[in-house]
């Protein structure tokens, strides 16, 4: 087995992320469920939403491509996959992610449908409502793949939300193999409710089978895809089935379980949450940085603690201050 050349290697959904401020009156108007995430199915509702918003700011999201920004900015090196249409929000996203320092060679696609977009709102009590249209993005072929990219990368890193449309699942069942076959490990996020909901079996038989190496969740995902209840046996019972198990529990902290030994560490503080757009995803990008740089659980915990503090004590998914030198600090 080579050595990686690439940290972290991650497929997802690739979107323009646009943010916006907006008060409850809004989102009531419009018929939103206030902090949640809802789809929409075509291009004309996603451009008479657009038209509505705010000003706001514009920049490559989905929930992967920010956890490989983030691992970017701590100072890790990233590739990432991920299918944006060739239109302008298409070239929007391939330049900001490839600014950021993380490899980015997935070909556009021609045609219909557009690059896909997110319509995020924020308001004023931090939460976030998001509008996803998801294009181009669900059409990402298993013939796109980087098999060379994918291979080396130590960690292979997945996420939920794009294992829902039949090409990219089969693309990630590749992908795992590739990276499975190059002795490199594969991390998963289950991303949200309503992905374990349509596939939890698939899931379970991955963790099952061997397939996953660490295995992201919230806590609410956890109980959702052990059907319980019962935190402590949910825990227990899927930290059986992977080698890492790692479980965000929001003002609570997070813990995670490798091979029985368990590390637990308390959210970071902050004065104020503005803003939990990519908390999760930024949570991720630090864990799996420690990882990658050989810290131990409790320490890749911590750091993931401090990635999602900074990241919602702003607007927007990307970090406002220099992350590399805040964990320095912050770690010791």
């Amino acid at each position: 087995m080579t050595n990686p050349v690439y940290d972290v290697v991650a497929i997802g959904n690739a979107i323009v992320d646009v943010l916006a401020p907006a008060d409850d009156g809004f989102i009531a108007s419009e018929g939103m469920a206030k902090g949640s995430m809802q789809l929409m199915f075509s291009p004309d509702e996603a451009d008479a939403l657009y038209a509505k918003m705010a000003a706001g700011t514009e920049a490559s999201g989905g929930s992967a491509a920010n956890t490989v920004a983030g691992i970017a900015a701590l100072g890790g090196k990233c590739g990432f996959i991920g299918q944006v249409a060739d239109d302008q929000l298409g070239a929007v996203f391939a330049h900001d992610i490839r600014a950021m320092g993380v490899a980015f060679s997935t070909a556009a696609r021609a045609g219909e449908p557009s690059t896909a977009r997110c319509l995020i709102f924020v308001t004023p009590d931090g939460q976030r409502t998001m509008n996803t249209f998801l294009g181009a993005s669900q059409f990402l072929p298993e013939s796109a793949l980087d098999h060379e990219l994918i291979a080396s990368g130590a960690i292979l890193y997945l996420e939920g939300y794009l294992w829902d449309p039949k090409e990219p699942r089969a693309a990630m069942k590749a992908a795992i193999d590739t990276a499975r076959a190059a002795g490199r490990r594969v991390a998963f996020t289950l991303s949200d409710i309503f992905c374990i909901s349509r596939h939890r079996a698939d899931f379970l038989r991955l963790m099952a089978g061997g397939q996953l190496d660490i295995l992201f969740a919230n806590e609410n995902e956890l109980l959702s895809l052990m059907e319980t209840e019962d935190f402590e046996a949910a825990l227990a019972h899927a930290a059986a089935q992977v080698p890492v198990l790692v479980v965000t529990r929001s003002e609570k902290g997070a813990l995670a379980i490798a091979n029985g030994a368990r590390a637990q560490v308390p959210a970071e503080p902050i004065e104020r949450v503005v803003d939990t757009t990519g908390a999760g995803d930024l949570f991720a990008a630090g864990f799996l940085h420690g990882q990658a740089q050989g810290m131990d659980l409790e320490r890749s915990l911590r750091l993931g603690a401090i990635c999602a503090a900074e990241i919602i004590s702003h607007v927007g998914a990307r970090p406002m201050v220099d992350l590399k030198a805040l964990a320095a600090e912050k770690l010791g």
